[in-house]
Protein backbone atom coordinates (compact mmCIF):
# COMPACT_ATOMS: atom_id res chain seq x y z
CA UNK A 1 0.00 0.00 0.00
CA UNK A 2 2.59 2.16 0.49
CA UNK A 3 4.46 1.54 -2.71
CA UNK A 4 1.17 2.30 -4.06
CA UNK A 5 0.88 5.47 -2.61
CA UNK A 6 4.15 6.80 -3.44
CA UNK A 7 3.50 5.47 -7.14
CA UNK A 8 0.51 7.89 -6.93
CA UNK A 9 2.69 11.00 -5.58
CA UNK A 10 5.13 10.46 -8.17
CA UNK A 11 2.39 10.22 -10.49
CA UNK A 12 1.40 13.84 -9.94
CA UNK A 13 4.84 15.07 -9.75
CA UNK A 14 5.46 15.24 -6.35
CA UNK A 15 7.84 12.90 -4.37
CA UNK A 16 7.24 10.86 -1.15
CA UNK A 17 7.61 12.36 2.17
CA UNK A 18 10.57 11.54 4.66
CA UNK A 19 10.01 11.93 7.79
CA UNK A 20 12.85 12.81 10.30
CA UNK A 21 13.35 9.43 11.68
CA UNK A 22 14.09 8.64 7.81
CA UNK A 23 16.39 11.02 7.47
CA UNK A 24 18.79 10.62 10.18
CA UNK A 25 18.21 6.90 9.92
CA UNK A 26 19.84 7.44 6.58
CA UNK A 27 22.47 9.67 7.65
CA UNK A 28 23.83 7.21 10.20
CA UNK A 29 21.47 9.27 13.28
CA UNK A 30 25.23 11.64 13.09
CA UNK A 31 22.89 13.78 14.85
CA UNK A 32 23.30 11.88 17.96
CA UNK A 33 26.78 9.64 17.32
CA UNK A 34 28.84 9.05 20.37
CA UNK A 35 25.85 10.07 22.94
CA UNK A 36 23.62 8.53 25.57
CA UNK A 37 19.99 9.09 24.03
CA UNK A 38 16.69 9.55 26.07
CA UNK A 39 14.13 9.10 23.66
CA UNK A 40 10.40 11.15 23.74
CA UNK A 41 8.15 8.63 21.41
CA UNK A 42 5.34 6.35 21.66
CA UNK A 43 4.07 4.22 19.11
CA UNK A 44 3.36 6.70 16.40
CA UNK A 45 7.61 6.97 16.18
CA UNK A 46 8.04 5.35 13.24
CA UNK A 47 9.36 4.73 9.52
CA UNK A 48 7.72 4.65 5.98
CA UNK A 49 8.06 0.92 6.80
CA UNK A 50 6.42 1.04 10.01
CA UNK A 51 9.65 0.22 11.90
CA UNK A 52 9.90 1.83 15.08
CA UNK A 53 11.96 4.70 16.36
CA UNK A 54 12.75 2.79 19.36
CA UNK A 55 14.08 -0.54 17.44
CA UNK A 56 16.11 1.85 14.84
CA UNK A 57 17.43 3.65 17.76
CA UNK A 58 18.30 0.78 19.67
CA UNK A 59 20.10 -1.26 16.85
CA UNK A 60 21.68 2.21 15.62
CA UNK A 61 25.79 1.77 15.78
CA UNK A 62 27.71 4.73 17.48
CA UNK A 63 25.02 6.28 19.88
CA UNK A 64 23.68 4.49 22.66
CA UNK A 65 19.57 4.00 23.64
CA UNK A 66 19.53 4.52 27.21
CA UNK A 67 15.79 5.52 28.52
CA UNK A 68 12.74 5.86 26.91
CA UNK A 69 9.80 9.02 27.96
CA UNK A 70 6.56 8.88 27.28
CA UNK A 71 3.90 10.96 26.38
CA UNK A 72 0.10 11.32 27.05
CA UNK A 73 -0.97 7.47 26.24
CA UNK A 74 1.98 6.24 27.41
CA UNK A 75 4.79 4.25 24.94
CA UNK A 76 2.52 2.01 23.27
CA UNK A 77 -0.47 4.94 22.47
CA UNK A 78 -3.61 2.99 24.29
CA UNK A 79 -4.07 4.64 28.26
CA UNK A 80 -6.49 7.41 28.08
CA UNK A 81 -5.23 8.51 31.92
CA UNK A 82 -2.38 9.10 33.65
CA UNK A 83 0.37 6.91 32.68
CA UNK A 84 3.17 5.46 35.56
CA UNK A 85 6.64 4.93 34.67
CA UNK A 86 7.99 1.14 33.71
CA UNK A 87 10.28 -0.92 31.87
CA UNK A 88 10.10 -1.72 27.94
CA UNK A 89 10.22 -5.49 27.73
CA UNK A 90 11.46 -5.91 24.67
CA UNK A 91 14.56 -3.30 24.96
CA UNK A 92 14.69 -3.82 29.12
CA UNK A 93 14.94 0.23 29.12
CA UNK A 94 13.08 2.67 31.71
CA UNK A 95 10.28 4.12 30.81
CA UNK A 96 9.45 7.65 32.14
CA UNK A 97 6.52 8.81 32.19
CA UNK A 98 6.03 12.29 31.43
CA UNK A 99 1.89 12.27 31.73
CA UNK A 100 2.04 10.45 35.30
CA UNK A 101 3.25 12.49 38.24
CA UNK A 102 5.65 14.31 36.43
CA UNK A 103 5.64 16.29 33.28
CA UNK A 104 8.87 17.53 32.53
CA UNK A 105 11.45 14.90 33.04
CA UNK A 106 13.57 15.44 35.99
CA UNK A 107 17.53 15.58 36.70
CA UNK A 108 17.21 11.64 38.08
CA UNK A 109 15.23 10.67 34.77
CA UNK A 110 18.22 12.09 33.11
CA UNK A 111 21.54 11.17 34.83
CA UNK A 112 22.49 8.73 32.36
CA UNK A 113 20.92 10.68 29.12
CA UNK A 114 23.33 13.61 27.03
CA UNK A 115 20.76 14.07 24.36
CA UNK A 116 16.83 13.92 24.25
CA UNK A 117 15.62 12.70 20.51
CA UNK A 118 11.60 14.33 20.61
CA UNK A 119 10.02 12.09 18.03
CA UNK A 120 5.66 11.84 18.17
CA UNK A 121 3.15 12.37 15.47
CA UNK A 122 1.43 15.37 16.14
CA UNK A 123 -2.31 16.54 14.72
CA UNK A 124 -1.78 20.32 14.34
CA UNK A 125 -3.89 21.46 17.25
CA UNK A 126 -2.88 23.52 20.40
CA UNK A 127 -4.73 21.43 22.98
CA UNK A 128 -3.67 18.35 21.71
CA UNK A 129 -0.72 17.20 24.21
CA UNK A 130 2.37 16.14 22.61
CA UNK A 131 3.00 20.33 21.66
CA UNK A 132 3.34 20.97 25.64
CA UNK A 133 5.51 18.13 26.26
CA UNK A 134 7.95 19.38 24.13
CA UNK A 135 7.98 22.29 25.50
CA UNK A 136 9.18 20.80 28.81
CA UNK A 137 11.39 18.51 27.08
CA UNK A 138 13.42 21.94 25.96
CA UNK A 139 13.08 22.98 29.41
CA UNK A 140 14.26 20.35 30.99
CA UNK A 141 17.29 20.19 28.49
CA UNK A 142 18.43 23.25 28.93
CA UNK A 143 17.95 23.19 32.70
CA UNK A 144 20.30 19.79 32.89
CA UNK A 145 22.66 20.43 30.37
CA UNK A 146 21.24 18.42 27.50
CA UNK A 147 20.85 18.62 23.91
CA UNK A 148 17.66 18.35 22.12
CA UNK A 149 17.18 16.50 19.03
CA UNK A 150 13.82 16.96 17.48
CA UNK A 151 12.92 14.46 14.64
CA UNK A 152 10.54 16.75 12.54
CA UNK A 153 7.27 15.02 11.01
CA UNK A 154 4.38 16.51 9.04
CA UNK A 155 1.56 18.33 10.38
CA UNK A 156 -1.29 16.22 9.46
CA UNK A 157 -3.82 18.95 8.46
CA UNK A 158 -1.68 21.27 7.06
CA UNK A 159 0.96 23.96 7.58
CA UNK A 160 -1.25 26.71 5.46
CA UNK A 161 -4.22 27.61 7.30
CA UNK A 162 -4.09 29.37 10.85
CA UNK A 163 -7.26 29.76 12.82
CA UNK A 164 -9.15 30.13 16.38
CA UNK A 165 -8.06 32.57 18.83
CA UNK A 166 -4.91 33.17 20.73
CA UNK A 167 -5.62 31.77 24.04
CA UNK A 168 -6.63 34.79 27.18
CA UNK A 169 -3.58 35.43 29.20
CA UNK A 170 -5.15 33.57 32.21
CA UNK A 171 -5.42 29.84 30.41
CA UNK A 172 -1.70 30.18 28.82
CA UNK A 173 0.77 27.98 30.72
CA UNK A 174 -1.92 25.12 31.28
CA UNK A 175 -0.77 21.62 29.58
CA UNK A 176 -3.55 22.61 26.52
CA UNK A 177 -2.50 25.65 26.11
CA UNK A 178 0.88 26.02 26.67
CA UNK A 179 2.42 28.76 24.12
CA UNK A 180 -0.20 31.69 22.95
CA UNK A 181 -0.75 30.80 19.87
CA UNK A 182 -4.04 30.03 17.90
CA UNK A 183 -6.09 26.77 18.40
CA UNK A 184 -5.17 25.17 14.52
CA UNK A 185 -1.29 26.03 14.32
CA UNK A 186 -0.48 25.28 10.86
CA UNK A 187 2.85 24.20 12.00
CA UNK A 188 4.91 21.16 12.56
CA UNK A 189 6.76 19.82 15.90
CA UNK A 190 10.12 20.86 14.70
CA UNK A 191 9.23 24.71 13.80
CA UNK A 192 7.47 24.85 17.01
CA UNK A 193 10.20 23.51 18.75
CA UNK A 194 12.45 26.65 16.80
CA UNK A 195 9.69 28.68 18.08
CA UNK A 196 9.20 27.67 22.32
CA UNK A 197 13.33 28.03 22.55
CA UNK A 198 12.91 31.27 20.81
CA UNK A 199 10.03 33.16 21.92
CA UNK A 200 10.04 31.26 25.51
CA UNK A 201 13.65 31.99 26.01
CA UNK A 202 14.22 28.59 26.67
CA UNK A 203 17.71 28.58 24.80
CA UNK A 204 18.03 24.73 24.77
CA UNK A 205 20.87 23.34 22.32
CA UNK A 206 18.43 22.48 20.18
CA UNK A 207 18.95 20.69 16.63
CA UNK A 208 16.00 19.90 14.00
CA UNK A 209 16.06 16.56 11.61
CA UNK A 210 13.93 18.19 8.91
CA UNK A 211 11.90 15.99 6.39
CA UNK A 212 12.69 15.73 2.96
CA UNK A 213 9.57 16.43 0.32
CA UNK A 214 7.08 17.92 2.92
CA UNK A 215 4.98 21.03 1.39
CA UNK A 216 2.92 23.33 3.64
CA UNK A 217 0.06 22.39 1.75
CA UNK A 218 0.06 18.98 2.03
CA UNK A 219 -2.85 16.99 4.15
CA UNK A 220 -1.11 13.24 5.77
CA UNK A 221 -2.55 11.05 2.83
CA UNK A 222 -0.59 13.23 0.25
CA UNK A 223 2.54 12.78 2.08
CA UNK A 224 3.19 8.52 1.17
CA UNK A 225 3.55 7.83 4.90
CA UNK A 226 0.99 5.37 6.90
CA UNK A 227 -0.77 6.40 8.90
CA UNK A 228 -1.12 5.61 12.65
CA UNK A 229 -3.72 6.50 15.14
CA UNK A 230 -1.70 9.16 17.54
CA UNK A 231 -3.56 9.00 20.52
CA UNK A 232 -6.33 5.94 20.53
CA UNK A 233 -9.51 8.04 19.89
CA UNK A 234 -8.09 9.67 16.74
CA UNK A 235 -8.60 7.45 14.84
CA UNK A 236 -8.81 8.61 11.18
CA UNK A 237 -7.34 12.40 8.84
CA UNK A 238 -10.83 13.37 9.03
CA UNK A 239 -11.31 13.52 12.74
CA UNK A 240 -7.96 15.55 12.73
CA UNK A 241 -9.13 18.09 10.39
CA UNK A 242 -12.30 19.11 12.45
CA UNK A 243 -10.83 18.27 16.03
CA UNK A 244 -8.88 21.72 16.89
CA UNK A 245 -12.58 23.18 16.53
CA UNK A 246 -15.25 20.63 16.94
CA UNK A 247 -12.67 18.47 18.82
CA UNK A 248 -13.32 21.10 21.53
CA UNK A 249 -16.86 19.79 22.22
CA UNK A 250 -15.52 17.03 24.58
CA UNK A 251 -15.22 19.80 27.07
CA UNK A 252 -19.61 20.49 26.52
CA UNK A 253 -21.96 17.82 27.61
CA UNK A 254 -21.95 16.04 24.15
CA UNK A 255 -20.93 12.98 23.25
CA UNK A 256 -18.19 13.51 20.59
CA UNK A 257 -18.50 9.99 19.56
CA UNK A 258 -16.04 8.37 22.09
CA UNK A 259 -16.88 4.75 22.32
CA UNK A 260 -17.83 4.37 19.23
CA UNK A 261 -14.55 4.09 16.77
CA UNK A 262 -15.57 7.13 14.99
CA UNK A 263 -14.86 10.11 17.73
CA UNK A 264 -14.37 13.40 16.76
CA UNK A 265 -16.71 12.74 13.55
CA UNK A 266 -19.72 11.75 15.53
CA UNK A 267 -21.21 13.86 17.64
CA UNK A 268 -24.51 14.02 19.75
CA UNK A 269 -26.32 13.76 23.11
CA UNK A 270 -29.81 11.74 24.07
CA UNK A 271 -32.09 14.96 23.88
CA UNK A 272 -30.38 16.24 21.01
CA UNK A 273 -33.16 17.05 17.64
CA UNK A 274 -30.91 15.68 15.42
CA UNK A 275 -33.32 16.78 12.49
CA UNK A 276 -33.34 20.30 13.59
CA UNK A 277 -29.94 20.69 14.53
CA UNK A 278 -28.57 19.62 11.00
CA UNK A 279 -31.29 21.62 9.23
CA UNK A 280 -30.06 24.93 11.22
CA UNK A 281 -26.35 23.85 10.73
CA UNK A 282 -26.62 22.95 6.88
CA UNK A 283 -28.77 26.39 6.53
CA UNK A 284 -25.77 28.49 7.46
CA UNK A 285 -23.63 27.91 4.16
CA UNK A 286 -20.79 26.84 5.89
CA UNK A 287 -17.71 25.97 3.66
CA UNK A 288 -16.86 22.62 3.00
CA UNK A 289 -18.94 20.82 5.89
CA UNK A 290 -21.70 18.93 5.55
CA UNK A 291 -23.48 17.84 8.59
CA UNK A 292 -25.69 14.73 8.57
CA UNK A 293 -28.26 13.65 10.55
CA UNK A 294 -27.51 10.37 12.85
CA UNK A 295 -27.68 8.48 15.97
CA UNK A 296 -25.41 6.20 18.04
CA UNK A 297 -24.72 4.62 21.11
CA UNK A 298 -21.36 4.85 22.46
CA UNK A 299 -20.30 1.69 24.52
CA UNK A 300 -17.70 0.56 27.22
CA UNK A 301 -14.26 0.75 25.87
CA UNK A 302 -12.02 -2.33 27.89
CA UNK A 303 -9.32 -0.34 29.83
CA UNK A 304 -10.43 2.95 28.67
CA UNK A 305 -13.00 5.54 31.05
CA UNK A 306 -16.37 5.65 30.80
CA UNK A 307 -17.04 8.21 28.44
CA UNK A 308 -20.24 10.60 28.22
CA UNK A 309 -23.44 8.89 27.52
CA UNK A 310 -22.00 5.50 27.27
CA UNK A 311 -24.89 2.58 26.80
CA UNK A 312 -27.27 5.50 25.91
CA UNK A 313 -28.78 6.50 22.38
CA UNK A 314 -27.27 9.70 21.43
CA UNK A 315 -28.60 11.91 18.41
CA UNK A 316 -26.53 14.27 16.68
CA UNK A 317 -25.24 14.73 13.50
CA UNK A 318 -21.57 13.09 11.59
CA UNK A 319 -19.35 15.87 10.04
CA UNK A 320 -18.84 15.29 6.29
CA UNK A 321 -16.04 17.08 4.81
CA UNK A 322 -16.78 17.93 1.32
CA UNK A 323 -13.68 20.38 0.74
CA UNK A 324 -11.09 20.37 3.33
CA UNK A 325 -8.99 23.31 1.91
CA UNK A 326 -12.51 25.53 2.19
CA UNK A 327 -13.60 23.97 5.53
CA UNK A 328 -12.51 26.13 9.02
CA UNK A 329 -13.43 23.71 11.87
CA UNK A 330 -12.84 26.51 14.10
CA UNK A 331 -15.93 28.74 12.18
CA UNK A 332 -17.70 25.27 12.44
CA UNK A 333 -18.02 25.29 16.29
CA UNK A 334 -18.95 28.87 16.81
CA UNK A 335 -22.24 27.54 14.82
CA UNK A 336 -22.47 24.17 16.37
CA UNK A 337 -22.66 25.99 19.88
CA UNK A 338 -24.50 28.93 18.51
CA UNK A 339 -27.35 26.15 17.25
CA UNK A 340 -26.67 24.02 19.88
CA UNK A 341 -27.39 26.59 23.15
CA UNK A 342 -30.30 27.76 21.06
CA UNK A 343 -32.06 24.95 20.35
CA UNK A 344 -31.55 23.40 23.63
CA UNK A 345 -30.92 25.89 26.11
CA UNK A 346 -31.68 23.66 29.12
CA UNK A 347 -30.15 20.42 28.28
CA UNK A 348 -26.72 21.80 26.62
CA UNK A 349 -23.94 23.00 28.80
CA UNK A 350 -20.78 24.87 27.71
CA UNK A 351 -18.71 23.49 30.60
CA UNK A 352 -14.88 24.01 29.14
CA UNK A 353 -15.13 23.71 25.62
CA UNK A 354 -14.93 27.88 25.07
CA UNK A 355 -11.45 27.63 27.42
CA UNK A 356 -10.27 24.67 24.82
CA UNK A 357 -11.14 27.36 22.08
CA UNK A 358 -9.08 29.73 23.87
CA UNK A 359 -11.34 32.63 25.44
CA UNK A 360 -14.01 31.50 27.90
CA UNK A 361 -15.82 34.97 27.24
CA UNK A 362 -17.31 33.26 23.59
CA UNK A 363 -19.88 31.52 25.79
CA UNK A 364 -21.12 34.90 27.22
CA UNK A 365 -20.99 36.67 23.44
CA UNK A 366 -23.10 33.45 22.30
CA UNK A 367 -25.70 33.78 24.77
CA UNK A 368 -25.70 37.70 24.32
CA UNK A 369 -26.43 36.95 20.88
CA UNK A 370 -23.30 37.66 18.80
CA UNK A 371 -22.76 36.24 15.80
CA UNK A 372 -20.63 33.43 15.49
CA UNK A 373 -18.81 35.60 12.60
CA UNK A 374 -18.56 39.20 14.32
CA UNK A 375 -16.78 36.75 17.15
CA UNK A 376 -14.48 35.04 14.84
CA UNK A 377 -14.03 38.66 13.44
CA UNK A 378 -12.31 39.98 16.67
CA UNK A 379 -9.24 37.44 16.75
CA UNK A 380 -8.05 38.80 13.65
CA UNK A 381 -5.75 41.26 14.37
CA UNK A 382 -4.38 38.41 16.78
CA UNK A 383 -3.83 35.78 14.34
CA UNK A 384 -1.81 38.45 11.77
CA UNK A 385 0.66 38.65 14.90
CA UNK A 386 1.36 34.71 15.34
CA UNK A 387 1.75 34.45 11.68
CA UNK A 388 4.60 37.03 11.93
CA UNK A 389 5.79 35.64 14.85
CA UNK A 390 5.83 32.13 13.63
CA UNK A 391 7.18 33.18 10.14
CA UNK A 392 11.10 32.90 10.86
CA UNK A 393 10.67 29.51 12.60
CA UNK A 394 9.39 27.79 9.61
CA UNK A 395 11.36 25.33 7.52
CA UNK A 396 9.22 24.49 4.61
CA UNK A 397 7.76 26.11 1.75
Amino acid sequence: MRLLAALLLLSQGAAPVRTGLEVAARDGFACVKGKRVGLVTNHSGIDGARNSTIDLLAAAKGCTLAALFSPEHGIRGLADAHVASGKDEKTGLPIHSLYGKTRKPTGEMLKDVDVLVFDLQDVGCRFYTYITTLAHVLEAAKEHGKSVAVLDRPNPIGGEAVEGPVQEEKLRGEFIAYFPMPTRHGMTVGELALLYNKELKIGADLRVVKMEGWKRAQYFDETGLPWVNPSPNMRSLPAAISYPGLGALEGSSLSVGRGTGRAFVLYGAPWVDSANLCEDLNGRGLAGVRFKKTSFTPLPEPGFPKYPHTDQECHGFEVEITDRKAYRPLTAVLHVLDALHRLHPKEFVFTKTCAMIGLRSIEQDLRAGKAPAEIEKGWAADLEAFRALRKPHLLYD
